[in-house]
């Protein structure tokens, strides 16, 4: 949002999350789904055919940080690696949804 000025830690941001583990069948995508629309975000998530789950959030970046926390202390039991990358939000979602695309 170009000419906008946010507090610190309210700038709409996103978030991409690959999670590898004991990812698939235990929940993970529900859980990702619940704890992104406690936490007011927008994007999606999925299983990828390698086993993996994929996720983009977008929102403010400390509602994403505050997610993440959430998600790691849930799950961090069947989470092996956690890749990250981290960007503008696009705000091309309007709400969080399981998706198989």
């Amino acid at each position: 949002m170009a000419g906008r000025e946010h507090a610190p830690g309210t700038a709409p941001a996103r978030l991409h999350a690959l999670l590898a583990g004991h990812v698939q069948g235990v929940g993970m995508r529900w859980t990702v789904q619940e704890l992104a629309e406690q936490s007011g975000l927008t994007g999606w998530v999925r299983n990828l055919p390698d086993g993996r789950v994929e996720f983009v959030a977008e929102g403010a970046r400390e509602r994403i940080e505050e997610f993440l926390a959430s998600l790691r202390d849930q799950m961090s039991h069947y989470i092996r690696t956690f890749e990250t990358s981290w960007g503008p939000a696009t705000g091309e979602w309007k709400d969080f949804r399981i998706t198989r695309w």
